[in-house]
């Protein structure tokens, strides 16, 4: 079976939307900016917003960084959290990751949990601040047990590599059941590959092809080729060749190197689908270039007429 079954830290920094406005119900801009401009602080982080997402305004980050500004300098938790992201992406303000770092902090301190895991994500990248996974941990459990998903699954990963603590596979998926079960699809991925390895959990390819389906819903192209592959050996699933290819040409499809190398195979052995050598060639030619030894040897088997 090939397996792709490595953890990746997601680096996901959470945007703190907690008003967002939308169009159809945005409000007199000239009236919440002339409250805005009284120093009321839920209005500065409401223009902000709109200004950061053209929403009843022409979009202007510089505008969106002023107000912003404004409601985080009287404690407002929300406009620091996204301060310290339009600092993160060089929106409206040059790039600065130590001023990100100084605002998420100081909406993380007052419990924020968006800030919480963003400062989580800091602390794993070393960006602008040394890299230390101990206390990127601390912030992603704060944030973790607060609901954030994204903390969840990044807390998750962190105890699968014993990153900042010790290796936990039991821990590591308890965390990401909780960010899976919010819908969260790298959460659902991981957490199939820890039922497929029995990492943490009994091995049960039932419960693994569960939520690799799940995670295929959203698009995730580790966990189609995954789903493809456990119909290929019948895990889990009644072997089925023919759904196989169908998984496993989603993901190859979209840049998946197993996948193509696989795909090629099928093709050049007639599983599942009608044999076809000049579509296999392709398929396999495509894995190679994309650095797949196996894709290089199945393209000149097929070339030399083996």
């Amino acid at each position: 079976m090939n397996k792709l079954l490595k953890k990746m830290m997601v680096a996901l920094l959470v945007f703190c939307i907690g008003q967002t406005v939308y169009a159809e119900e945005v409000p007199d801009v000239q009236k919440i900016l002339w409250v805005a401009e009284q120093g009321y602080v839920p209005a500065q982080y409401i223009l902000g917003v709109m200004y950061a997402d053209g929403q009843g305004v022409r979009q202007d980050y510089a505008e969106a960084v002023k107000w912003y500004r404004k409601a985080a300098k009287q404690g407002d938790t929300r406009a620091q959290s996204n301060l310290g992201l339009m600092y993160v992406n060089g929106k409206g303000v040059r790039q600065d990751y130590a001023e990100a770092v100084r605002w998420f902090r100081k909406a993380a301190e007052q419990g924020d949990a968006a800030a919480q895991s963003n400062l989580g994500v800091m602390y794993v990248n070393g960006q602008g601040v040394h890299q230390d996974y101990a206390e990127a941990a601390k912030w992603f459990h704060k944030a973790a047990e607060q609901g954030s998903a994204e903390a969840q699954l990044n807390l998750g990963v962190m105890y699968a590599n014993g990153q900042g603590m010790i290796q936990d596979y039991v821990e590591a998926a308890k965390w990401y059941r909780k960010a899976a079960e919010q819908g969260d699809a790298q959460a659902q991925y991981n957490l199939g590959v820890m039922y497929t390895d029995g990492q943490g959990v009994r091995q049960d390819y039932v419960e693994a092809v569960k939520w690799y389906r799940k995670a295929t819903k959203q698009g995730d192209v580790k966990a189609q080729y995954n789903l493809g592959v456990m119909y290929a050996n019948g895990q889990g699933v009644r072997q089925n060749y023919v759904q196989a290819v169908k998984w496993i040409e989603k993901a190859a499809m979209q840049g998946h190197v197993k996948a193509q190398y696989n795909v090629g195979a099928m093709y050049a052995n007639g599983q599942g689908v009608r044999q076809n050598l000049r579509v296999a060639k392709a398929w396999l030619g495509m894995a190679c270039n994309n650095g797949n030894q196996l894709g290089c040897d199945g393209y000149r088997r097929l070339e030399s007429g083996y």
